[in-house]
């Protein structure tokens, strides 16, 4: 299996530059994408269970790793929500298949997007973390039209280790991450 071509851009140009432009002393100061986690929140679910098992089975094929369900930590009487009932689905990205989701959703999903002009650069943390959210599931090629019944988001975040939140806008910049033009 050939390695992902954004890790070997990783390695022949982003370290280089990133190296330079933060003046690090070791390759190993540079920041990474340390993994990449895929969440949907489906509120629907205490209602009708089988959202769940669409939710698991959409978050599934689209990262091509088998997700997980979320459950409730707590009784919420105002919500009909009951503790440990699955509310939603998760799935942490590391490795090859970060590398090869990352990839597919800067140059495939995220350009499917209507009136697309690029995702906010206010999704960092002040950790070295970012978060965006996505309002459909079917800008991903994934995902067949004629079998979703509802239209759901997601959030994606991007764990890197990079200190401050400039180091990571410049990695996911270098990455090709389509921030939207700073005023």
């Amino acid at each position: 299996m050939a390695t992902p071509r954004l890790k070997e851009k990783y390695t022949k140009e982003i370290v280089p530059a990133l190296k330079e432009k933060f003046q690090y002393k070791s390759v190993m100061q540079v920041p990474k994408i340390t993994k990449i986690c895929v969440n949907k929140g489906i509120g629907a679910a205490v209602a009708d269970k089988k959202m769940i098992d669409v939710g698991l089975e959409e978050i599934s094929s689209i990262t091509g790793q088998k997700a997980v369900p979320t459950r409730s930590k707590k009784d919420i009487s105002n919500f009909k929500l009951r503790a440990d009932i699955p509310i939603g689905v998760k799935v942490t990205l590391r490795g090859e298949r970060m590398y090869e989701f990352m990839d597919r959703l800067m140059n495939v999903a995220l350009p499917r997007v209507r009136d697309f002009k690029g995702v906010s650069d206010k999704g960092f943390d002040g950790r070295g973390n970012y978060t965006l959210g996505v309002k459909e599931q079917i800008i991903f090629p994934e995902i067949s039209i004629d079998k979703v019944s509802k239209i759901n988001g997601m959030d994606i975040t991007f764990v890197t280790s990079a200190e401050t939140d400039e180091e990571s806008y410049e990695l996911l910049k270098a990455f090709g991450m389509p921030f939207t033009a700073k005023n």
